[in-house]
């Protein structure tokens, strides 16, 4: 049993597309209506399976549709993608998919990735030319020798930054950028690599999970539901803060107990080929001189900019992508590195992280089996229904664990709160809660089956740094049992308060 090794990522997603082609033939194809709002003709498009029509943008047109949602949400920007409309769920003909469909699926998911897995190679050429410098390295060693004693400041300060980025912007993608750039720190501290994977991806997990003003998750599903974004945000204030302080005292715990004893660690078996793999920083000396500063300040400046850029003027993978790509011309120019060398070092470097392109474009291949067999609908039919006669307690933590599951078929934050919120937010009427519990069962739920959650970031992020699914199960286990069982006792006595 012991030459048995769990599948590698791309293997896993790949029998999870054959499960849910499988579901294609059990599960009945359906559709909700749409309505989308046109900006340049100033009216609703109302789109069914057989026809579309078009509707005076009024707040009336939206009462008879039964969206609560006031008309300047749509006028105002606030929601521009296409919104599902309760109360016309069809069936349809069914459309399962075969194996050409499933073959097709990958190729499908890696074309419609394509921007994302632009900004992943580039990041990876970026880092390719940042390495050939030596700036880096010099870094490293000036950072370490800083935090000799205190390592443990660079796990909170982390975990804490880029959860603030999840909160405010959703920092989520963006922190593919961050795995190869700040492993080698981690492992320097005289950490493991899963150290360093937790402090990037729970800080951004929960970061996003508890989002107080983040557009594409908290202000679009109020908005959805009908509601203000302020509605509620003390609450995922302190829901915020209490889940950071439970997730960093548990990867200081695990952290610590590194540190005292390498072979404690969930990756031991892997700690020759993951330093082979980032370099021994922690024993290497290199001169910090004026033209490595300058470097890594650039590189720097990068990430810094693309912050700036996603958060204040509406930056997405383009101009993320481009800024990564400048950034890299601008330190092979500073460095003086040759231009055919820069190119070889640059395409080298995208292609150390072929890989995890790859893994994001064939998670992304399994939305559209479940798109072209049309069964995401009809989860969310059927999951609405479950709701039914419940008390307000159980339907507070019902609705959470319902956006759990529906994250694995809906993984964008902001698709599912179009698709789902004008369905599910009218159900807190009925059991007597305000829908501010359905916008934060939709976050929270969402928010913690992410932590595993194969269809989302999770196995592309392993996957840089060469940790298998199995071990990030046996690292996360304990915590996210523990973040589920206070977040259904947070969500079930807040109905109450």
């Amino acid at each position: 049993m012991k030459n048995i090794k769990f599948p590698t990522a791309q293997t896993i997603l790949l029998i999870i597309a054959a499960l849910v082609t499988l579901l294609t033939w059990l599960i009945p194809a359906g559709k909700y209506d749409t309505l989308v709002y046109n900006t340049d003709s100033n009216n609703f498009t109302q789109a069914s399976s057989e026809k579309s029509i078009n509707l005076p943008a009024t707040q009336e047109t939206l009462n008879a549709l039964s969206i609560k949602i006031p008309l300047e949400k749509f006028t105002g920007g606030d929601i521009y993608k296409a919104i599902n409309i309760p109360n016309t769920y069809k069936k349809l003909e069914a459309r399962p998919q075969g194996i050409f469909e499933f073959i097709k699926s990958p190729v499908k998911g890696i074309i419609e990735s394509a921007e994302i897995i632009f900004l992943v190679l580039i990041i990876g050429g970026l880092i390719g030319i940042i390495n050939s410098t030596g700036a880096f390295d010099a870094g490293i060693s000036w950072l370490t020798d800083k935090l000799k004693g205190y390592e443990f400041i660079l796990i909170i300060l982390v975990t804490l930054l880029i959860s603030i980025g999840g909160t405010t912007f959703g920092l989520a993608e963006e922190t593919m950028a961050f795995f190869p750039i700040l492993i080698p720190v981690f492992l320097a501290a005289k950490y493991d690599a899963l150290v360093g994977v937790a402090c990037i991806f729970i800080g951004s997990s929960i970061g996003t999970m508890c989002s107080t003003v983040n557009p594409f998750s908290t202000m679009i599903a109020s908005d959805a539901a009908g509601i203000s974004w302020t509605t509620g945000l003390i609450g995922r204030i302190i829901m915020l803060s209490a889940c950071l302080l439970i997730s960093i005292g548990y990867i200081l715990r695990y952290a610590k107990r590194v540190k005292n004893d390498p072979t404690k660690s969930i990756i031991y078996d892997q700690k020759d080929e993951i330093m082979a793999l980032f370099g021994k920083a922690e024993t290497e000396s290199v001169q910090f001189t004026t033209r490595l500063r300058i470097s890594l300040f650039v590189f720097a400046a990068c990430f810094i900019i693309m912050i700036a850029g996603v958060s204040m003027y509406g930056w997405y993978l383009q101009e993320m992508s481009a800024t990564f790509l400048v950034g890299a011309i601008l330190i092979g120019i500073v460095s003086k590195i040759k231009e055919s060398t820069f190119v070889d070092t640059f395409v080298k470097g995208a292609g150390d992280l072929l890989g995890v392109a790859l893994i994001i474009g064939i998670a992304r291949g399994i939305t559209v089996i479940m798109d072209d067999g049309m069964i995401s609908d009809t989860m969310l039919y059927y999951a609405s229904d479950v709701t039914n006669g419940m008390n307000k307690g159980v339907f507070a933590s019902a609705m959470t664990g319902i956006y759990a599951v529906l994250s694995f078929f809906i993984p964008s934050s902001s698709g599912m709160a179009v698709l789902t919120m004008p369905i599910m937010s009218p159900l807190a009427d009925g059991v007597g809660v305000g829908r501010e519990i359905v916008v934060n069962a939709y976050q929270y739920g969402m928010g913690l089956f992410y932590l595993i959650n194969p269809t989302g970031l999770i196995l592309a992020s392993l996957a840089i740094v060469k940790v298998g699914y199995d071990k990030w199960l046996k690292f996360i286990m304990p915590l996210f049992i523990t973040l589920v069982v206070f977040t259904l006792l947070v969500m079930t006595l807040s109905v109450y308060l």
